[in-house]
């Protein structure tokens, strides 16, 4: 175990796991024994730390948490599956994040500077991008991938198998059901659509005319009365004009092209 600067006497530290310097770990916390944890993350009072997983550097992980326990999946047979969590991530009180399963990747990641708030459920092999923002009672169901930016509203639910876009917003106590386009925002008790997350983009530096380019390309989607392929076709043009936003509509139209269950619309 290396060195670290403070492990309350009552934390149980399972033999193997491994603590990197400047941890700190509250009291009754349990530690697995194959855990590893980087330096300088903290770990609240009573949560519990489990399975095959890796915390990187500067995470704060608040009291009662439970992560990287087994998934709720009836078909988990207690397989070496793993839970992978980046740097600088705030995970509040009683969030739950479970380790993957055989049936996907075995794994279940989240990346960098994610703000988890309380009783937040990440179920496994979901996939977390960076930056993202989960609100108090958020929960997602196992194989749900969510990209950079994005915001999930509190008490919100999603599906499984859902993917939601980079910069998208989720509004509080929606239900998703089907995929959730980068830069659009959803709510509603099965979500709709409602136009794109302009402040968001604005806060994150998208110029005007990326943000021009995304609306255009919302109303071709949403509002023009084309068929989703019809509409498509359009973005496929629109992102061809040579200006900032064409990067943006075509991961745009590359997210339709891959959705699975299909997009809300």
């Amino acid at each position: 175990m290396s060195e670290v600067s403070k492990i309350h006497p009552s934390a149980i530290i399972e033999p193997g796991a491994e603590i990197g310097a400047g941890v700190e770990i509250g009291p009754y916390a349990v530690i697995g024994p194959h855990v590893r944890i980087g330096a300088g993350t903290k770990i609240g009072s009573h949560t519990v730390v489990e399975g095959h997983t890796t915390l990187g550097n500067d995470n704060r992980i608040g009291h009662f948490a439970s992560i990287g326990g087994d998934p709720q999946d009836m078909k988990y047979n207690g397989e070496p599956t793993r839970l992978e969590i980046g740097d600088r991530n705030t995970i509040r009180e009683f969030t739950t994040i479970h380790v993957g399963t055989a049936q996907d990747m075995g794994l279940t990641q989240i990346g960098d500077d994610n703000w988890i708030m309380a009783y937040v459920h990440i179920a496994h092999d979901c996939q977390i991008g960076n930056h993202t923002i989960f609100s108090s009672n958020a929960q997602i169901a196992g194989h749900v991938t969510v990209g950079d930016w994005a915001i999930l509203g509190g008490m919100s639910g999603v599906h499984q198998f859902v993917r939601i876009g980079a910069h998208s917003m989720l509004g509080g106590a929606s239900a998703l059901v089907q995929d959730l386009p980068p830069f659009v925002i959803a709510a509603g008790d099965k979500a709709e659509p409602h136009g794109i997350n302009v402040e968001g983009l604005r806060r994150r530096g998208f110029s005007p005319d990326a943000i021009a380019a995304l609306r255009s390309a919302y109303r071709h989607l949403y509002k023009a009365g084309l068929t989703l392929d019809d509409a498509k076709v359009q973005l496929r043009e629109l992102a061809q004009q040579g200006g900032d936003g064409d990067l943006h509509v075509e991961a745009l139209v590359n997210f339709i092209d891959t959705a699975k269950r299909g997009i809300i619309r």
